[in-house]
């Protein structure tokens, strides 16, 4: 297999895993049967991905994979893989498979855009690039989800005020229900963490490769992490029962505002992230 094939082949179950633990995420939330099949079905593709090429490297080299670190970081991530299929195949257990998986992730994500791996690359510079343009896709999609739970909170706080005051009249008509509109706020949040989350592992990754001098404390990644951890205990509070209604508007739409001066307060004082 060339070395723009297994390039290819990487970044393709980089991206697939990270659809999978967004789809995991989303049924350990909201136990939705659906997604649980879905992220399945993901880790099914990727596992195969990861299969076919422990078995094609293998006949290339005429060898066990694990004689280097990489090799064994792959086999490690390999087998991950392999125990989250087993668990959710003998055992039905959903945490330990999203646990898991996510290690998992992370260990390919190493696999995939290590240093080492990108020097022996003849697409190295490449695969360098598109490790930023991933990174920045998933940011701007966490943003959407965000904007889109910002929005729904707002609607709920006009709505919630019109039928208390008693002013509902038709022009109202077009405004979700109550119920719509706060189930859809904390949806866009269940997918926005997860999402979020990738964009920072990868982002990490990126800035660690192409940043002279890299400072793990940089005010952008802090900023982000903050957001992280804040949508975080959103969620949990929200599905502990502890934070919903006109609360639950409030902090989301303080969340966002919070988001949007990282976004542009922290890019300004970051020492890499120059345009957003």
């Amino acid at each position: 297999m060339s070395d723009l094939a297994m390039t290819r082949l990487h970044e393709a179950i980089v991206v697939l895993y990270a659809i999978a633990i967004i789809f995991y995420f989303v049924d350990y939330l909201k136990k939705n049967a659906k997604a649980h099949r879905v992220a399945f079905w993901f880790i099914s593709v990727v596992w195969i991905l990861q299969t076919i090429f422990l078995v094609v490297y293998m006949i290339e080299t005429q060898r066990f994979p694990l004689l280097s670190l990489f090799e064994g970081i792959y086999f490690y991530s390999w087998l991950l893989v392999s125990i989250s299929i087993l668990l959710h195949c003998v055992y039905r257990v959903d945490l330990p498979v999203f646990f898991i998986n996510i290690i998992g992730f992370i260990f390919m994500v190493i696999h995939t855009f290590a240093p080492t791996q990108i020097a022996q690359s003849p697409v190295g510079d490449s695969l360098v690039s598109e490790l930023l343009l991933i990174h920045v896709m998933f940011a701007i999609l966490s943003y959407v989800a965000f904007s889109l739970s910002f929005v729904f909170s707002t609607l709920y706080l006009i709505l919630y005020n019109v039928l208390k005051k008693k002013q509902w009249t038709k022009q109202w008509t077009r405004l979700p229900s109550l119920q719509q509109a706060e189930s859809s706020a904390i949806w866009s949040i269940v997918i926005g963490v997860p999402i979020l989350f990738i964009s920072l592992t990868l982002g990490l990754m990126w800035a660690y490769l192409t940043v002279a001098h890299f400072n793990v404390f940089d005010v952008k990644i802090i900023g982000s992490f903050i957001a992280l951890l804040g949508y975080c205990i959103i969620v949990l509070l929200n599905h502990k029962g502890k934070l919903n209604t006109t609360k639950l508007a409030w902090v989301n739409i303080y969340a966002f505002i919070f988001v949007i001066v990282n976004f542009f307060l922290g890019s300004s004082l970051s020492g890499f992230h120059f345009w957003y």
